[in-house]
């Protein structure tokens, strides 16, 4: 059996899957470096970076939410694109949460905690998963299912962990 280190391999991943200009200018903005917090949050507190959660769901695609149309769950803000999205999510919050706080779910599958871009938002059996980046939504398309379940196996590890 072969023994490797998942933090290298989840690192390679992320680093080979940024754009060639470097980090996306956001991406500081999106996550708060060194919170322990089990969701993924800017500065203010807003989720998915101000995405629309339900819209995924509605659209299947991403869309941004407006700062007049809001809520907070489990003392995490949300933003929407419509009023009837935010009643939509009001009748039941926790399924249109992201899975995984709304961190990586390929680097949560490799024990990370990792930002991820809410363009990469993808609703699968009901549940919405976000990704580092376009390159890493490719690496979680190649084994969704391998994917959520090591995800799923190292969340309660990789959720308290420090970003």
């Amino acid at each position: 059996m072969l023994c490797f280190d998942h933090r290298r391999l989840a690192a390679a991943l992320l680093i080979l899957s940024a754009p060639a200009s470097g980090l996306i200018p956001t991406m500081a903005q999106a996550a708060v470096p060194g919170s322990t917090a089990s969701v993924n949050v800017d500065q203010a507190g807003v989720a998915l970076r101000g995405f629309d959660p339900v819209a995924y769901f509605e659209t299947g695609k991403p869309t941004k939410g407006v700062d007049a149309i809001a809520t907070t769950f489990d003392g995490v803000r949300y933003l929407f694109a419509t009023e009837a999205h935010r009643r939509t999510f009001l009748a039941a919050p926790a399924k249109y949460v992201p899975q995984f706080g709304g961190f990586c779910a390929v680097g949560t599958s490799f024990g990370e905690k990792v930002d991820a871009d809410p363009q990469t938002g993808r609703v699968v059996d009901g549940k919405l998963y976000v990704n580092y980046s376009a390159k890493t939504q490719m690496i979680f398309d190649k084994d969704v299912p391998g994917t959520i379940a090591r995800a799923e196996q190292n969340w309660p590890k990789v959720k308290d962990k420090p970003q």
